[in-house]
């Protein structure tokens, strides 16, 4: 009975890799022979367009230096990219990981719509993994003759969950390496990198849960770097043309248009639309008058498109980069890693800075803040590990208060990907402190030292970790203890704050999988 049940088990092994392998084949000749033309970052012009006229006395003036300009705030966020598209003459590139076709990411549709009419080059490259679902309003967009979408290592199969899933299964280690980067270039002038992916949860529109994020806007020799990091995605084996996937009919353009032109002209749409005109300092980014960090020593750094082929790691991928650049660290080093899962290596790595002297301050999600419940699993066995070694450790509150919220929101997640080292060098960007940002997804940011832009990345860590917003956790008898110091009287939990029973008890059974590696 044993030996026939082996034999089917070996049976189906065999169909399923030799399924598995039958499929690869065929997805490597379909995206051989439906891969686009190449194309490359438009050259930028003194005086061209408004943004050229805004942008270039100051580059000028400073040739060989980035101007560096932190957002924190979720809706300058929304609006400097709002804004960009508007005053934009030549190109938009876009490249990101999330795009939702809800109210925030529509409105930006739109602009983009806008822009390609106004004969703006528009070119949009998104991760498939969440792009379905969208497939109307982006095959709309790319029917514009002024827009081309592209996806990151797509499925062949569009419609239906049962073809989708059968596609996954048989493709499994190779869509399992998602594009995680996150780039809005203008003209060629301004770039924005960063934690934020296009959607309501990012730019405080949520009615539940917004993200606490933070992005950088670059300008100067950074924004090269950006685009040639987006041209090397774009121009990319795994970067399929939409129109090769699928198409839109002739009334989808139109129709996207209406729906689009009803949502800005509802009264939700107001402060957006408002925060656009009225923003001092994004009116001063567009036009040339803001107050910039300037740094001879910023670089914006990326995985090549191959790590999601599966390619040899290199020195100036982003784990190596990010790890030299933390390693000089000689009395500080500040972390936000939203999804923390250091692994044995990483307790190790962290226990190595402490012995050199080095004060080591973490702030991740709390069970109940934390979006992805099973990477909270794969962080809580580190805890006490490092506490151990005196690392300190935050985790933000479920309801930290937002600084804006429109639209009643009850609750924020971290969503922020920085560090600090010794107050005078950063990276703001896509990296989270996990094996799947390390091993399987390409990531990317900003990598700079400067003190001025360094001591306000400072102050946005110590306003997140302060009593306000983040529970303290400590070492009580070898027990984990979170302290909430904000709390009239001060409180002590003892288990995870503010977590249900059923929460807890999930987190701690991903726990026990041998699901590490995918975290």
């Amino acid at each position: 009975m044993a030996k026939k049940a082996f034999k089917w088990i070996g049976i189906v092994l065999a169909v399923f890799v030799a399924a598995s392998l039958l499929s690869l084949y065929a997805y490597g000749r379909f995206a051989e022979n439906a891969r686009g033309p190449a194309a490359h970052a438009l050259d930028v012009q003194p005086a061209a367009t408004a943004l050229d006229r805004a942008i270039s006395p100051l580059t000028s003036a400073r040739p060989d230096e980035t101007g560096i300009v932190i957002l924190s705030d979720n809706l300058d966020a929304f609006a400097v990219r709002a804004a960009s598209a508007r005053a934009a003459g030549r190109s938009l590139d876009l490249q990101y990981y999330i795009w939702h076709a809800d109210f925030t990411g529509n409105l930006i549709h739109n602009e983009l719509l806008r822009a390609a009419d106004r004969g703006v080059r528009v070119r949009l490259l998104l991760d498939d993994m969440n792009a379905h679902g969208s497939n109307t309003v982006l095959a709309a967009l790319d029917s514009h003759p002024g827009i081309e979408v592209r996806l990151f290592n797509p499925t062949r199969a569009r419609e239906g969950t049962i073809a989708r899933g059968v596609e996954l299964l048989l493709r499994f280690f190779s869509l399992n390496r998602r594009m995680h980067n996150k780039t809005w270039i203008a003209d060629g002038r301004v770039a924005i990198v960063g934690g934020r992916n296009i959607g309501d949860e990012y730019f405080d529109a949520a009615a539940d849960i917004n993200f606490m994020d933070t992005d950088a806007a670059v300008i100067g020799p950074a924004v090269k770097q950006a685009e040639a990091i987006f041209d090397a995605y774009w121009n990319s084996e795994a970067a399929i043309p939409l129109e090769a996937l699928v198409r839109a009919g002739p009334e989808a353009l139109p129709r996207l248009r209406r729906s689009i032109d009803a949502g800005e002209a509802s009264v939700r749409a107001a402060p957006y639309l408002q925060r656009v005109r009225e923003s001092e300092r994004v009116r001063a980014l567009m036009e040339g008058g803001a107050r910039l960090h300037w740094t001879a020593d910023a670089s914006v750094v990326s995985d090549p498109p191959e790590k999601a082929q599966g390619a040899s790691p290199g020195p100036d991928w982003m784990t190596p980069l990010l790890l030299a650049k933390a390693e000089g660290a000689q009395r500080e080093l500040r972390i936000i890693s939203p999804y923390f899962v250091p692994g044995t290596a990483g307790v190790d790595w962290f226990t190595a800075q402490r012995r050199r002297g080095v004060q080591v301050g973490i702030l991740t999600n709390s069970l109940a803040a934390n979006d992805v419940m099973a990477v909270h699993g794969g962080y809580a066995p580190y805890r006490i590990p490092l506490l151990e070694q005196g690392v300190t450790l935050y985790e933000l509150k479920p309801f930290g208060k937002v600084d804006r919220s429109l639209f009643g929101s009850s609750g924020a997640s971290l969503h922020t990907k920085a560090f600090l080292v010794d107050g005078r060098s950063g990276f703001i960007g896509s990296f989270n402190l996990d094996p799947r940002s390390m091993n399987l997804n390409t990531e990317m940011g900003l990598l700079f030292t400067c003190t001025d832009a360094a001591a306000e990345l400072e102050a946005l860590y110590a306003a997140k970790t302060g009593p306000a917003l983040a529970y303290r956790l400590e070492l009580a008898d070898g027990a984990l203890r979170w302290h909430d110091d904000a709390a009239q009287p001060p409180k002590t939990w003892e288990r995870e704050p503010e977590a249900s029973l059923w929460r807890r008890g999930a987190a701690r059974a991903v726990g026990w999988l041998p699901v590490e590696s995918q975290l």
